[in-house]
């Protein structure tokens, strides 16, 4: 087998002479392997190198090795585990297995034991790996967060997912309500920076003399209510992900001092001198179009290019198709449950006037109008009297997917009512 074909396979075993023993098994067998003594540095290699397979000891000087399978399996990484041990019993292979192991093998073992598990759990892995890939070839409804199978959403995941392991920035625009947050932490879970912080900072809602202590923190005694030393968002997204939200909010002198903190990693506190360096992963977005900002001279053009590496733009959920129908449905049984209400499912004329809204808030419009359902409401089915303006029947505003006909109102051109029951007519695809 060829050098570049090998698998990566993490060898996890505090016992030296037994580690070389197994690596050189697998060395004879045509399979390169890494081998660490220590748990904790072991889940770090897994999280930063997503080997393939992980051939794990389970008794480890500074933690259990069950511990690292769990933590494989809830963190969804796509890594294969072989479990051995000298302390085999039954509860213990149970446990394992149960935890996510693919095998479990009980010191000592032979090469042939070891080699045949290994390629055994290798191929699962490459199965498993292709049918994830028909799976999302064909379409997924569910990724980090997101809700919805459409079309317009599958370029969106696979963009997520190819992003997500680079340290390139992601510029995200869309509407407001559109998911731009869900967005920026999807990116941050796919990647090798899951396990660190996340930090979120709303550019538009923090007060202009405070975003830059926000961002970069501030010394004691730097203005007028700073009575101590204070983390901004970059120091305590160290190692993770730091999202800057309505990015283009950002005052224009902070912006300078935001593209000299991208330029070299290093900032230094308000009020303070003494220089820190921080690794850090940027993710942004806005609901403006960022280069009608830069034409108008709101936002820095320099800046725009240091961020617009890698762009997403998240449709809107008028053009998301039957998208509004599986997020409703979502969130109708979890505030149910929250609400320790009954609610199942929508009435067929309901689920109507749903996916005919236009939707100008989004998902968080739908949101808010599901909770006050379920709140106000109860029952099995949602009909048509549990429905709060603006989704009120025969009083339905549908966005215009037709050009204005006659009997649209003279006075709001391009609106026309959709009565309950009745589906608007759908454009073709534009080619």
């Amino acid at each position: 087998m060829d050098h570049t074909d090998r698998p990566d396979i993490l060898l996890v075993e505090d016992v030296p002479s037994l580690a070389n023993v197994y690596r050189e098994f697998l060395r004879k067998a045509g399979f390169a392997s890494t081998h660490l003594s220590l748990g904790r540095d072991a889940q770090d290699y897994v999280r930063g190198h997503l080997p393939k397979l992980v051939i794990l000891d389970l008794q480890l000087p500074d933690m259990a090795g069950i511990e690292i399978l769990r933590a494989i399996k809830q963190e969804e990484l796509p890594t294969a585990v072989v479990v051995i041990t000298a302390h085999g019993s039954i509860n213990t292979a149970v446990e394992a297995m149960q935890a996510g192991a693919a095998d479990f093998i009980v010191k000592p073992f032979s090469a042939e034991r070891l080699i045949v598990t290994v390629r055994n759990a290798l191929e699962q892995h490459r199965l498993r790996t292709l049918v994830n890939s028909f799976r999302d070839d064909m379409g997924r409804s569910r990724f980090h967060g997101f809700i919805g199978s459409s079309l317009p959403m599958q370029p969106v995941y696979r963009i997520i997912e190819n992003a997500a392991t680079s340290k390139a920035t992601v510029f995200i625009t869309g509407e407001s309500g559109t998911g731009k947050e869900v967005c920026a932490e999807a990116i941050h879970r796919a990647s090798p920076r899951r396990a660190k912080p996340f930090i979120a900072i709303n550019c538009g809602a923090i007060p202009k003399d405070l975003i830059e202590s926000e961002v970069f923190g501030h010394v004691k005694g730097a203005f007028t209510g700073a009575t101590a030393d204070r983390d901004g968002a970059a120091s305590r997204a160290d190692g993770g992900t730091l999202f800057l939200d309505e990015l283009c909010e950002m005052d224009l002198n902070l912006q300078t001092k935001l593209l000299r903190f991208l330029q070299t990693g290093s900032f230094t506190r308000v009020g303070g001198s003494k220089v820190e360096k921080v690794d850090i992963r940027i993710l942004c977005a806005t609901n403006r179009n960022p280069q009608t900002e830069v034409e108008e001279g709101r936002f820095r053009e320099d800046l725009y290019y240091r961020l617009h590496v890698i762009p997403i733009h998240l449709p809107p959920l008028r053009d998301r198709d039957d998208d509004v129908i599986e997020i409703a449905r979502a969130l109708l049984l979890q505030y149910s449950k929250e609400e320790s209400k009954e609610f199942g499912g929508f009435l067929p004329e309901v689920e109507t006037i749903i996916k005919n809204y236009a939707w100008p808030g989004n998902v968080r419009q739908l949101q808010n109008v599901i909770r006050n359902i379920v709140v106000l409401n109860d029952g099995k089915q949602v009909g048509l009297d549990m429905l709060p303006p603006p989704l009120t029947p025969g009083l339905t505003i549908a966005r215009p997917v037709v050009p204005p006909v006659a009997s649209a109102s003279a006075s709001s051109p391009g609106v026309f009512i959709v009565r309950p029951g009745r589906r608007r007519r759908r454009p073709a695809l534009a080619h």
